[in-house]
């Protein structure tokens, strides 16, 4: 008669199999950034299509220039704001270890120097992110620690800069209203 394994040993081997499971899973941690809508209707990108107009003619003919792909390099769709939200859960971390995390989790690394400077003079103080949505700018100082260039800039002290919008600083909504003075 074949030695079958005992009904506690399988209930072992298959919770084991689940724990390494999910330890694997673990290990795989979401991107630094989301896709976004870009199809909706009235969303306009530029996408480079009066250039189908000054195809096939003599003046292009003659220019090298236009002997190139008609993209034009743009990226479209990405939002970086989880990226914006780690780097500022990194300050006073080692800035070697808090950018090869980042790089790891990104499709480039352009937004990275959005967001932080290489010293506090190449620094602002915030970093406009689209229309109204501000980040509190970043440099990485003497001791490779990141940090944030002006640490008294508060959703409570900054003000907006005009009274359509909603304003944002690191996610949170402005309280000081719009006033004319400020601009």
């Amino acid at each position: 008669m074949p030695d079958y394994p005992s009904l506690t040993e399988i209930d072992w081997l298959d919770q084991g199999a689940q724990h390494m499971q999910t330890a694997t899973m673990r290990q795989h941690k979401k991107p630094l950034y989301r896709s976004v809508n870009t199809r909706t209707h009235g969303v306009r990108h530029g996408s480079g299509s009066k250039s189908k107009w000054e195809r096939n003619t003599k003046a292009a003919a003659k220019n090298q220039s236009k002997n190139q792909s008609m993209h034009s390099g743009q990226r479209h769709g990405f939002d970086y704001t989880p990226l914006f939200k780690f780097l500022l859960s990194r300050v006073g971390k080692n800035w070697d270890e808090v950018r090869s995390e980042a790089v790891s989790r990104l499709d480039h690394e352009e937004p990275i120097s959005w967001l932080v400077a290489s010293d506090l003079s190449d620094g602002s103080s915030f970093v406009r992110i689209g229309e109204s949505s501000y980040f509190s700018g970043l440099y990485v100082d003497d001791d490779n620690k990141l940090a944030v260039v002006d640490v008294e800039l508060t959703p409570d002290n900054m003000r907006p800069f005009c009274a359509c919008c909603t304003h944002t600083l690191n996610g949170v909504r402005l309280t000081t209203p719009y006033s004319d003075e400020s601009a």
